[in-house]
């Protein structure tokens, strides 16, 4: 079983909108700095020095967090925060000292000067750094104020299905106790694996003991539903090591039996299908469409809006879980990036 990935503060300056900010803030502050009274020649020419100085100085900043991502990445959010303003100073002194060094016959100064010139730019970081460093805090918070909120969410939603999945299972037990007390508790020990995975509460676990989750719920309905339903499946010899959602394909299943083989006289075909392809994992549930349509229930949009946002908030996004109905064939498609 596989524990949840934590997540760091580091992990939100590798977005795209968050470099782009970084970016855009660091040219206002070149304008700032070449609007300022005490300037002195033709100001665009400062302004196009302070903006390359202080690119550089904020790109070598972020490159040097992203190899330093993995020793740190365990760190206290504090510690995080101390060590991104010591590497901001440690990247101004070195992109002044170059600047000094490189532009030495059109920039001539004495040490009193170079001296001076650095205790300003180190102020200047350190004030700039602690701001930043300020609002990169509270938008960190936010984010982690979401989080919680959506985890709640995905607990309530959790919560509507369960009820439904136990009463459907124990009518099946009911009716098997008397006529086929061995299947029955072959049916009641698989229902208290499933619900165990349930009530463990929202979690990763591998997608091998996921699709062994389904295989004991397929029992379950198999006996419920006898030859009417037919399971057909597609693995590959070895299933990619990769973490999913408890509970995540085997709601994509429950829907595919209730509303493609349920409502049919004789009963569907589920298939269950894993491909991995360009560092992407594909789980692929589908099943035949009754030949009277089926009008959604509300639990079908409950299970799949809870798959859809634990991928999500999993996968920070990148993960997917799409549906189609085409060709008397209705599939949910669940992909998800290796890691």
């Amino acid at each position: 079983m596989l524990a949840a990935r934590p997540s760091s503060p580091l992990d939100a300056l590798w977005q795209t909108s968050v470099v782009v900010w970084v970016l855009l803030a660091g040219e206002g502050l070149a304008a700032i700095l070449a609007l300022a009274p005490s300037g002195d020649g033709n100001r665009w020419i400062h302004f196009g020095v302070g903006s390359l100085a202080i690119q550089w100085i904020l790109l070598t900043t972020l490159g040097s967090l992203y190899v330093l991502r993995r020793p740190i990445s365990a760190w206290r959010p504090a510690s995080v925060a101390y060590v991104a303003l010591i590497l901001l100073v440690l990247s101004t002194w070195l992109v002044f000292g170059l600047s000094t060094w490189l532009l030495a016959d059109l920039w001539p100064m004495d040490r009193v000067e170079r001296l001076r010139w650095l205790g300003r730019l180190t102020a200047l970081a350190l004030t700039v750094g602690a701001l930043g460093l300020a609002a990169f805090q509270n938008h960190w918070r936010t984010r982690q104020l979401a989080v919680r909120v959506a985890q709640s969410e995905l607990e309530a939603l959790q919560a509507r299905i369960r009820p439904h999945f136990l009463f459907n299972t124990l009518n099946t037990g009911a009716a098997l106790v008397h006529q086929r007390p061995e299947e029955a508790e072959r049916l009641l020990l698989d229902l208290s694996d499933l619900f165990r995975a349930a009530l463990a509460g929202p979690r990763e676990i591998s997608l091998a003991d996921e699709l062994s989750l389904v295989r004991r719920y397929l029992e379950i309905e198999g006996l419920r539903f006898g030859d009417r339903l037919r399971v057909t499946w597609s693995l590959p010899e070895a299933l990619p090591a990769i973490a999913v959602p408890a509970l995540s394909v085997q709601p994509l299943v429950e829907n595919a039996i209730r509303h493609g083989v349920e409502p049919a006289a004789s009963g569907g075909d589920v298939s269950v299908e894993v491909v991995e392809a360009d560092g992407v994992v594909q789980i692929t549930v589908g099943n035949t469409l009754p030949a009277t349509p089926v009008r959604p229930t509300a639990g079908h949009q409950v299970g799949l809006s809870s798959v859809r946002a634990r991928v999500q908030a999993m996968t920070q996004g990148r993960g997917s879980v799409e549906t189609q109905a085409k060709d008397g064939r209705y599939t949910a498609i669940l992909r998800l990036p290796m890691p």
